[in-house]
């Protein structure tokens, strides 16, 4: 394996600049130590990630990766003084693109925000949504949700709401089908009403055990035999209410994502 130090630097919270180092998924044999210098907005700090730079090189034996977002021209060419090899927003992709445009980008720092601030209340309130209505916590306001994850517990409906929530503005709730359910052979009757925004998640035997036994060892709840059992269960009752379901054992929360947006954004049937 290969170790490389990248280096995500920003002139603000650096979101946009770490947004990019997606592109390092693509590079697998490569283990990279990340190191994120946001704020960096004055020739002094730039010369504080000059030496960062130095100590990555010394450090790893080889030039650092460096993502940057600087909107500040003379701050950006005086750290492209540095030795490293560097993947620029504004150069790469801004700057290009008000030339195809013939406007010049806004540069400052918060423009992210300032452009985005409708969706940035939107995403508020669905976070606010979904933090209220985690784990079946309440049924009230169930009506305004965007999406109801449903599956057995442990299976990652928590995080794939709540990245919902924060990335598409998604109001997302998510209920636990639990034993009573099993033994009912029926889903909650207050999810009757909403099947049409009901979407499920499954999750492989092995892999539920593996998750349940971390949190509590040796019990019954995370054996192998009651994760499995849960789980047919589960897909049981999801399959006779006509509910579609995605297995997360293999699937990051950005893949779950996109399947779930795809359901609910399809065109609704007409009556």
């Amino acid at each position: 394996m290969i170790h490389r130090t990248v280096l995500f630097v920003s002139d603000g919270t650096g979101i946009t600049a770490g947004a990019l180092g997606k592109l390092l998924e693509h590079f697998p044999r490569t283990i990279f130590k990340q190191v994120r210098l946001p704020f960096t907005d004055t020739m002094e700090k730039i010369r504080l990630a000059q030496d960062a730079i130095v100590h990555a090189t010394e450090e790893d034996g080889g030039r650092p990766v460096v993502i940057m977002s600087l909107g500040n021209l003379e701050l950006r060419n005086s750290l492209k003084q540095s030795n490293a090899y560097f993947i620029d927003l504004f150069s790469t992709f801004i700057d290009p693109l008000g030339e195809e445009l013939d406007q010049k980008p806004l540069t400052g720092a918060g423009i992210a925000h300032s452009v985005m601030g409708s969706n940035y209340h939107e995403r508020m309130e669905a976070i606010n949504f979904t933090l209220g209505h985690d784990d079946g916590m309440t049924n009230s306001g169930l009506d305004e949700a965007q999406v109801i994850l449903i599956g057995v517990s442990r299976c990652g409906k928590t995080p794939t709401s709540i990245y919902l929530a924060m990335q598409f503005g998604i109001k997302a709730a998510n209920y636990p089908l639990i034993p009573e359910d099993f033994e009912r052979g029926s889903l909650p009757q207050v999810l009757h009403q909403h099947l049409d925004k009901i979407f499920g998640l499954t999750i492989k035997a092995e892999r539920l055990h593996s998750v349940r036994s971390e949190r509590r060892p040796d019990s019954f709840y995370a054996s192998l035999e009651n994760c499995r059992s849960e789980i047919a269960t589960a897909e049981d009752l999801m399959r006779k209410s006509g509910i579609t379901w995605a297995d997360s054992t293999s699937r990051s929360i950005e893949e779950l994502s996109a399947i779930i947006l795809q359901k609910i954004r399809q065109p609704k049937k007409p009556q």
